[in-house]
């Protein structure tokens, strides 16, 4: 968690946030409102990553230390989801090859599968579940499906340096465990995102793969919590906006990224935090000030 000498140090290197930093010059632009916003957080001790791009052109709307490794808990499973899809040709059966869960897939949290009677389920149905509810089982089923030294192979072959799945999920994480489930830093983050939606990683196919498990994301309680979405259903452009986005939840960790489509204009963006999760208001300011950057995005699009 962040220390008093760390909170002093990132307050001092996040002041002139609240002076917009990074500000981009030009209607609608500004980003203002989500500077400021996270410039509060900064002060108040919260370690704050972000950035986002305009699609269409790559131009660097905002920044805040968008090159600093950040536990990102769920968003690492975009990498797992990339290597499932690799695997899934368009004349392959695989996509229908039906894999169980075992007692060492066990797991927690989110998802639905452990609710489930259902003791196995086909390959794109278990990535579906981690589209739409981040399933931790299903995610642990996968790996050992797959292996982690596979995802491992397909991020670095991304290019992916600062950006990594490092463990299963697990209930609770011993000392010789990974200390996170997975990092990012928000400027390869935003760079995945944009690649997957103009069908850059791997292939056109598999991208898109990727982006309709992904637009499934029921998690709308963060950066886009803004867009006035219907969480449980916005695989279509609803007064046209259009999300595809994943979110990683953990103690003190608050992070997203996603694409969002408007009328206007196009963004990859990705805000992650790390917070000490001491009380309910510490976790809602942090929330609130996710929400400012969303009404700052949704704004430029739209």
């Amino acid at each position: 968690m962040v220390t008093s000498s760390q909170g002093s140090e990132r307050r001092s290197r996040h002041a002139a946030i609240r002076k917009g930093k990074h500000e981009v010059d030009g209607p609608k632009e500004d980003f203002s409102r989500g500077f400021a916003a996270l410039g509060e957080l900064a002060l108040a001790g919260v370690q704050v990553s972000a950035r986002a791009t305009d699609l269409a052109t790559g131009r660097v709307l905002f920044s805040v230390d968008d090159h600093v490794v950040m536990p990102t808990a769920s968003i690492g499973k975009v990498l797992l989801l990339v290597e499932v899809a690799s695997r899934l040709g368009s004349a392959s059966t695989e996509a229908f090859a039906v894999l169980d869960r075992a007692p060492r897939d066990a797991v927690g949290d989110s998802g639905i599968w452990q609710h489930l009677q259902s003791p196995s389920l086909p390959i794109a149905d278990l990535a579906a579940l981690i589209g739409a509810t981040s399933d931790n089982l299903a995610t642990n089923v996968l790996i050992r499906y797959v292996g982690l030294e596979a995802v491992r192979a397909r991020t670095e072959a991304l290019g992916l340096t600062r950006t990594a799945l490092l463990d299963l999920v697990r209930d609770h994480r011993g000392p010789d465990d990974a200390p996170q489930l997975s990092i990012g830093s928000a400027k390869e983050l935003t760079w995945l995102f944009a690649a997957l939606a103009r069908g850059e990683i791997v292939s056109p196919e598999v991208s898109q793969r990727v982006v309709g498990w992904l637009s499934l994301n029921a998690d709308l309680s963060m950066v886009a919590s803004a867009f006035g979405l219907d969480p449980l259903a916005h695989r279509m452009p609803d007064h046209n906006v259009l999300l595809m986005n994943k979110t990683g939840t953990d103690g003190g960790v608050r992070s997203e990224v996603g694409v969002l489509r408007g009328p206007r204009a196009s963004v990859s963006y990705a805000v992650s935090t790390y917070f000490a999760d001491t009380g309910l208001t510490s976790r809602l300011s942090v929330l609130d000030g996710m929400r400012q950057v969303g009404l700052d995005l949704l704004e430029y699009v739209h």
